[in-house]
C-alpha cells in the first residue's frame, strides 16, 4: 500500500552519503611548508641583491692610503660627480639646498658624521665649497672620502 511511496535508498529525501545529524569537524591548522619554501626563496634573492643596492652616485674617488674608517653605522653621504653635480645619498640637490636638507635629515643634529666622496676629476674648488658649507652650517664631523691606493 503506502510502501512503494518511500525513495529507494531511505532516508525521506536526504542526499545520499551525509550524517545523520552530524556536521564533520572543521580542519584549524594551517600547512606552513609552502610559506616556509617561499621566504626561503626571498631570503637567498635579498641575500644576493643587498650588496648590489649600496652602491650610490658612480664616481672616481682618489686614491689614499689613509687606514679605512670602521663605522657601526652607515654615514650620510655627500656625493660631488666629475660634472660637479652635488648629491644627497642618491638625492640631487643644489648647493643653496643643502644645509636645509641635512637639517631635515640628521639624526643626531650638528655631531652627526658626514662624508663628502668628490669625483677625482671633479674641480677641487667645488669639492672645498660643499665642505665650507656643511662646516658653515655648524657640522662638526665632516670628512673627505678617497679610495685606497692600488699596489702598495
Amino acid at each position: 500500500m503506502g510502501a512503494g511511496a518511500i525513495p529507494k535508498g531511505g532516508g525521506g529525501g536526504r542526499r545520499r552519503g551525509r550524517r545523520s545529524g552530524r556536521r564533520a569537524a572543521l580542519m584549524a591548522e594551517i600547512n606552513v611548508t609552502p610559506m616556509v619554501d617561499v621566504m626561503l626563496v626571498l631570503l637567498i634573492i635579498f641575500m644576493v641583491a643587498a650588496p648590489m643596492l649600496t652602491v650610490g652616485v658612480p664616481i672616481d674617488l682618489p686614491q689614499s692610503n689613509a687606514p679605512a674608517l670602521n663605522e657601526e653605522r652607515e654615514p650620510l653621504t655627500i656625493t660631488v660627480n666629475n660634472n660637479g653635480e652635488i648629491y644627497i645619498q642618491e638625492t640631487k640637490v643644489a648647493l643653496n639646498d643643502i644645509i636645509p636638507r641635512l637639517n631635515a635629515i640628521t639624526k643626531q643634529g650638528y655631531e652627526e658624521r658626514i662624508y663628502v666622496r668628490g669625483d677625482a676629476r671633479v674641480n677641487y674648488g667645488q669639492v672645498m665649497k660643499v665642505m665650507g658649507t656643511i662646516a658653515g652650517a655648524g657640522f662638526k664631523r665632516v670628512a673627505l672620502v678617497t679610495a685606497a691606493e692600488e699596489g702598495g
